[in-house]
């Protein structure tokens, strides 16, 4: 059977350009497992990367066309907006018969899958969470005519159009499903992309790794020995150095997730690589960094989320600013900068929070570096469909759908936090704009770049400082007032940058 695999085209928009992408970067590896697993399974797959490598819905239908595929699969990505370029696509699919059957998979419509089906009457299933097993038992059944009634991990309507579904087991053992494909798209990355494992331990409100696997997931890892295995292959077979770990949670839980790490880091050692990880701050230890570092560590993204207690637990990050501030020092005692996830708004911040975040930030030197500054100087909680931040706050009435029913916005609890999170998110969003085109390795950097560079960071930890300090003490800003500060802020930046 002849199936092909849709990464779609999709754009970021410009007032969400310093917004984290709504999908995780675990989900990179989506269609290359379910190719592999398909693949085994005697199936002709492929891929197209629409995406990464910038193909239009043109390019895209005449590879459809030329292939005229049994099944079309599609990685949906939820990118700040409903999709009506796919679904408009996915119609000419059906209508020009170039395939009988669609099905989507991913985070996004694992979630928002009865929105979806109601909205693109031409995707025909949609697979829930883990796409493996269910996208080949599909493949299976539409090969035999067989019906997909009752299929576990699969949301369709039945002959009445009502939408059913049902969720499915967790694959227990990552190690038995195949190495997943990967395209040229993929290795000319920076980094080639690993998943070592799968799930969180963890029950953070605005996170949606959980509830993407279903209830009962959990933490789940690939065997050292199982990763070295694909690592050889891939540096065999490319010539692979850089890796990047995609998981959400690297470690896993206790202490077997150390020893695990141990071993994996010992495995490492002798191959001469490099890579990345991400993973909680309660689990940055002395020693196991130390070994990770000696095997090729050399960047790790913690979600320090916080420099409140406070917040922290209301966000039930299960974790205390203590640790935070320890994870960090130990981070830098092997020469590790850390990347880190911050929500400097929550909704229920007070100025107090807000200051203590400040604070917090400054005491731990992570306000020097202009790109990290502009991210942790303007941070909202993203609001999802399926996380419990998303229910809490539906259930108190305090969302409200702008667009797509997938995310929300809520207003702050605070309306001069409120002002601040506005004046700071529009001069990120005016610097990100600016610095797009460097940032993104197309245009070179300026003379005395670093020097320049400094000067703006210098200008944002002001201008949220001045900001704050006015708040504070009861002064108040008018919108003609907001928008003559943002306004010279922008106009500064201009004048440091050309």
């Amino acid at each position: 059977m002849k199936i092909l695999l849709l990464e779609h085209p999709r754009k970021v928009c410009q007032e969400r350009c310093n917004d984290i992408a709504n999908t995780p970067l675990a989900s990179c590896l989506h269609s290359g497992y379910a190719a592999g697993m398909l693949r085994s399974e005697g199936h002709n797959v492929e891929i197209i990367e629409g995406f990464l490598d910038g193909l239009d819905y043109q390019a895209i239908e005449r590879r459809v066309k030329a292939q005229k595929p049994d099944i079309l699969g599609v990685h949906m990505v939820y990118h700040w907006q409903t999709d009506t370029a796919l679904y408009d696509f996915l119609h000419m699919v059906k209508v020009e018969q170039l395939s009988s059957y669609i099905t989507a998979y991913g985070y996004y419509p694992t979630t928002d899958f009865a929105e979806i089906l109601k909205q693109c009457q031409d995707i025909d299933s949609v697979i829930l969470g883990e796409p493996e097993l269910t996208f080949a038992k599909v493949a299976n059944a539409v090969t035999n005519q067989a019906s997909l009634e009752n299929l576990p991990g699969l949301a369709r309507r039945d002959k009445w159009g009502e939408i059913v579904f049902q969720r499915s087991e967790l694959v227990a053992d990552l190690d038995a499903l195949p190495f997943p494909v990967r395209t040229e798209a993929l290795f000319r990355l920076p980094e080639v992309n690993l998943q070592g494992s799968r799930g969180c331990y963890g029950g953070c409100t605005f996170c949606y790794i959980n509830p993407f696997y279903g209830q009962g997931s959990k933490w789940r890892g690939r065997s050292p020995e199982n990763i070295i295995a694909e690592i050889d292959d891939l540096m065999a077979k490319h010539r692979i150095k850089d890796f990047y770990f995609t998981d959400p949670n690297f470690f896993g839980p206790g202490e077997r997730g150390q020893q695990r790490a141990m071993r994996l880091a010992a495995l490492l050692k002798s191959r001469n690589l490099r890579f990345g990880i991400e993973a909680r701050v309660n689990d940055i230890h002395d020693e196991t960094i130390s070994a990770l570092v000696a095997a090729g560590l050399r960047h790790i993204l913690i979600g320090l989320e916080s420099g409140s207690d406070r917040s922290l637990k209301r966000i039930n990050k299960m974790t205390t600013v203590a640790q935070n501030e320890r994870a960090i020092r130990t981070l830098r005692q092997y020469g590790i900068e850390p990347n880190v996830g911050f929500i400097m708004f929550e909704p229920d911040s007070s100025l107090e929070d807000i200051r203590v975040n400040f604070e917090f930030l400054k005491r731990n030197d992570l306000l020097k570096n202009l790109a990290i500054t502009a991210n942790l100087l303007y941070h909202h909680l993203i609001v999802l469909k399926g996380t419990k931040a998303h229910r809490d706050l539906q259930e108190a009435g305090r969302l409200k759908v702008q667009g797509s029913a997938y995310e929300s916005t809520v207003a702050l609890t605070d309306p001069k936090v409120e002002v601040l999170a506005l004046i700071m998110r529009r001069i990120t969003n005016f610097l990100f704009d600016r610095m797009n085109g460097i940032w993104g390795g197309k245009v070179p950097e300026p003379e005395n770049a670093q020097e320049r560079y400094a000067t703006i960071n210098g200008l944002l930890v002001n201008l949220f400082e001045s900001t704050l300090e006015m708040l504070e003490v009861g002064g108040r800003f008018t919108e003609e007032q907001i928008e003559t500060l943002l306004k010279s802020n922008e106009k500064e930046i201009d004048s440091i940058l050309l």
